[in-house]
């Protein structure tokens, strides 16, 4: 994270959809957007329906619900590869969109618990997903049930992954998908990697 760096999260006070709507023709919106500035290792926890973009300097890890649902109110004037303005959805995310002003919940953070070389943090816990971070010295396992799949995004590191017969080496960025079903998860190294399932 870049020294400085931000995110926008909802709108910094309560607003109306008229004067939303006259904001977005006006390009005036990102002042009264909620400027939440972060740091490494920070966690946004985002609603449905929640205003949001990510500012220069970040490079984030972004669990969200499978929805394939995403309007675009302003986009910096940004173009496409011939040159044009990118569409906007202005009046599909009036529909959706919280007016509301945004009060940042933890929404599951839970201090971190360290057993042996392994540390874990309950980063969220909603309705729709959990995530939770691991931070691994040595090794340790993971209890996959009938109930979810389980995603590894690895924050940091290296590692090596296996699961049932397949066994993988695991760097940073790198993101894998075990179905779900009974089995176990054995991670071998030191890094930081983020656990979700549903």
């Amino acid at each position: 994270v870049k020294p400085g760096a931000y995110l926008y999260c909802g709108f910094s006070r309560e607003i109306s959809k008229e004067e939303l709507q006259q904001r977005i023709e006006e390009n005036s919106i990102t002042e009264v957007l909620n400027k939440v500035e972060v740091q490494t290792g920070d966690v946004v926890f985002i609603p449905a329906g929640t205003i949001h973009a990510i500012g220069e300097g970040l490079l984030i890890c972004e669990i969200q619900q499978n929805s394939n649902s995403t309007y675009r109110v302003y986009d910096y004037e940004r173009r496409d590869k011939n040159g044009n303005l990118r569409d906007l959805h202005i009046d599909k995310a009036l529909d959706v969109i919280s007016t509301e002003c945004y009060q940042q919940n933890a929404y599951g953070l839970e201090a971190p618990v360290t057993e042996g070389t392994t540390t874990s943090q309950k980063l969220c816990l909603c309705k729709y997903f959990e995530c939770t971070k691991y931070t691994v010295q040595e090794n340790t396992s993971i209890y996959v049930d009938d109930a979810s799949f389980v995603s590894i995004v690895v924050l940091s590191g290296s590692a090596i992954i296996s699961c049932q017969n397949e066994t993988m080496e695991a760097k940073a960025g790198d993101s894998f998908f075990v179905s779900a079903g009974r089995k176990v998860v054995h991670v071998k190294g030191n890094c930081e990697f983020i656990i979700t399932n549903i």
